[in-house]
């Protein structure tokens, strides 16, 4: 069982690090092992709506790992992707690497959970929990919640471990990532099959 992480922040191991690190810690604590991806200060192409994906299965832009991020997402458990808030807003090289990976590989996420992490000075964290969150909801996967906000605050990883309530609900929120991946897992073993989608219709509305 794994848990495959994104970091969105380009400060390698500031306080978004700091707070995926202490979930890792409890995933192991609870048997799931866990990888953090690191998109650091390179620049992320957005999604063009090309469609080429729809044909190859990957995105057209082979740059940044995004397609091998992908092809580990089919044999990972379970996600989170974590960023700073910047004007209330996840990181932009995160919402452009996930536009990308959801739109071009959503097959690999689909029923499989998820969960958001974020860090700030302030404020701004909820309605950056909710922007990530919109891509489970998309994809037909399960959100992970934990005892409060999946959030820590502080301007570096220093003040971040200052944060004990944000870091409690990091180790919770690994907690609840386990058992639910747990759960799956037994679910199937025992006959109690992924729900199957329809996907026939596609409402248009101006024609």
């Amino acid at each position: 069982m794994k848990v495959l992480m994104v970091n969105g922040s380009s400060n390698k191991t500031g306080s978004t690090f700091t707070a995926l690190t202490e979930v890792g810690k409890e995933l192991i604590l609870n048997g799931v092992e866990y990888e953090i991806l690191q998109l650091g200060s390179e620049s992320q192409r957005d999604c063009i709506g090309c469609r080429v994906c729809r044909k190859t299965g990957k995105c057209t832009f082979d740059e940044n790992g995004l397609n091998e991020f992908v092809e580990q997402a089919r044999i990972s458990d379970g996600f989170i992707f974590g960023s700073p808030v910047y004007y209330a807003h996840p990181s932009g090289r995160l919402l452009s690497f996930l536009d990308r990976a959801f739109y071009s590989g959503s097959s690999a996420f689909c029923s499989k959970p998820g969960a958001s992490v974020v860090s700030a000075r302030r404020a701004g964290t909820t309605a950056s929990i909710d922007c990530i969150n919109k891509y489970f909801s998309i994809a037909s996967m399960p959100i992970v919640g934990s005892s409060y906000w999946t959030m820590v605050h502080g301007n570096k990883k220093e003040e971040t471990l200052q944060d004990l309530e944000g870091l409690q609900s990091m180790r919770n929120l690994a907690k609840n990532m386990a058992f639910l991946i747990k759960s799956i897992n037994i679910a199937k073993e025992n006959g109690i099959n992924l729900p199957t989608l329809e996907r026939e219709h596609v409402t248009n509305f101006i024609r």
